[in-house]
């Protein structure tokens, strides 16, 4: 992808990079060759990001032509809004204590180049601050409240004429580190055509993907077109220098993983799984409202909460089933035989939760897997239940045992299943889901729909081979094909 350096005029920067051209606002928003360029990443340097000023229409223009500014617009509106700076260093509010903790002045200022700062006691910080808020060059105010807590009052943009003499030197080896690791600078094999990054942890123990899969996805991406690279969360900041994101770790809310795809889709990659569905699917007190509203059968559920937990003897009976909203891989969901153990667990629960969803237990010896991305599906499978478990999980001392998966052909899949499984995942979005679906009786009831769903090798493939993997990849090409597409190409 083609570097770009916009600054109000050329001579603002004064660094000479491999790669890396320079030209002024004016010309990058005025000259049409700027408008008919396509992968460009552009890093606007300019001196003032204010509504309607030059920098602010570079960024804003640079989205239009598809290009990938930095900062994003969503962080230039960060950036000048002081509360919502205040409310996201929260986030990382002890790293701001622990960094500063040793000044002795009750105000701080820091300027971070490309995520760095001159003292490397501030290194962390300095990433952190570049990551969250996107900016190449930043200065951030820091002030020492009456209770001792350092509090971030603003963060400001700092032109590139306004750097320093003192620290010239140093911007230049932080540009040149940070562009020297920018995917741009990396040979494209000659038949590919977007960047596609896999957000992996090889070493996490629930990722929904093993390492012989994520290889099988790496090869159908380059058949396909796509140069296919694994990432981890340190490559937060350089997210942007690719097409695509694809997300295989376990997401969460409060999580890395949300980061990245609210990251990646403001930097307007295309992203799965995207920000909307991981709030939407992570939640099963939504997941709830969302499909009574529409009227998808589910087992009989009860939001609980601390003043109806007197109810669910007489509305759900016993056993029932406690799920803590946020649980992942059949922790935190529970199968209870009384009062005495639904108080006790359901106690326990709203220590994390105002809320918990209470179901009734519909024994099944299989959950159908149905995998459904861009609105239609891909898979099916038979999720069995762990030998002795009423789960496809047993968690023990020993660890975990897991059920059989049984890989379907779809044109075996009962029809009832298929469509319902499909209106439940529709409500979500057009994102990569995996609907629980329990059969009893002729009739389907929707258990999950889950974001970035397991597809492990051997298992979930077992009908498709590798033609799974390359389905999923196709849906990514095309979208970035539509993405990339010129107007007039369209015809």
């Amino acid at each position: 992808m083609r570097a770009l350096i916009v600054t109000n005029s050329p001579k603002d920067w004064p660094f000479e990079l491999p790669n890396v051209d320079v030209v002024s606002a004016r010309r990058y928003l005025t000259d049409p060759q700027y408008s008919d360029l396509r992968r460009v990443h552009v890093f606007n340097l300019c001196k003032s990001y204010r509504y309607q000023s030059l920098g602010y229409y570079v960024s804003l223009l640079a989205t239009a032509r598809g290009h990938k500014p930095t900062p994003s617009l969503s962080a230039i509106q960060d950036i000048k809004a002081s509360e919502i700076v205040r409310i996201r260093s929260d986030d990382f509010d002890d790293l701001v204590q622990s960094s500063l903790k040793s000044l002795t002045s009750e105000e701080f200022v820091l300027s971070i180049y490309f995520g760095q700062n001159l003292a490397i006691r501030y290194e962390r910080l300095s990433a952190h601050l570049f990551r969250t808020f996107g900016a190449p060059l930043l200065r951030a105010y820091f002030t020492l409240g009456a209770d001792k807590h350092w509090g971030l009052q603003k963060i400001v943009p700092i032109a590139a004429d306004q750097i320093p003499e003192a620290h010239r030197d140093f911007v230049l080896t932080a540009a040149r580190n940070y562009f020297s690791m920018k995917r741009h600078h990396v040979p494209r094999s000659k038949t590919s055509r977007y960047d596609l990054a896999i957000l992996y942890d090889p070493a996490a123990a629930d990722g929904p993907s093993d390492e012989a899969a994520i290889k099988k996805f790496c090869k159908a991406a380059q058949q396909l077109g796509m140069d296919a690279t694994l990432v981890d969360r340190s490559d937060y900041a350089s997210i942007a220098e690719f097409d695509a994101l694809f997300i295989r770790e376990t997401t969460n809310v409060n999580h890395h993983t949300y980061r990245f795809a609210r990251r990646a889709q403001a930097e307007g990659l295309v992203v799965v799984d995207d920000p909307d569905s991981i709030l939407r699917c992570t939640n099963k007190v939504f997941l709830n409202e969302l499909l009574s509203r529409h009227h998808v059968p589910t087992p009989k559920t009860v939001v609980l909460h601390r003043d109806n937990v007197h109810l669910i003897a007489s509305e759900l009976g016993f056993p029932c089933i406690l799920k803590q909203p946020d649980s992942a891989f059949s922790q935190g969901v529970l199968k209870v035989h009384s009062e005495a153990e639904l108080l006790e667990q359901a106690d326990r629960m709203f220590n994390k939760s105002e809320l918990v969803i209470a179901q009734s237990f519909l024994p099944t010896p299989f959950d159908w897997r149905i995998g459904i991305f861009d609105r239609r599906p891909l898979w099916a499978a038979k999720y069995h239940m762990a030998s002795g478990h009423w789960q496809i999980i047993k968690q023990g001392m020993a660890g975990r045992r897991y059920g059989r998966v049984e890989a379907v052909a779809l044109a075996d899949v009962p029809s009832v299943v298929l469509k319902t499984a499909l209106k439940s995942a529709n409500l979500i979005g057009d994102g990569l889901y995996g609907v629980d679906v329990k059969e009893v009786k002729g009739r389907a009831y929707i258990v999950e729909v889950n974001d970035n769903p397991s597809l492990d090798a051997g298992f979930e493939d077992g009908v498709l081979k590798g033609e799974l993997y390359r389905a999923v990849m196709q849906v990514f090409f095309d979208r970035l094909e539509q993405r990339f597409q010129k107007p007039e190409d369209k015809g």
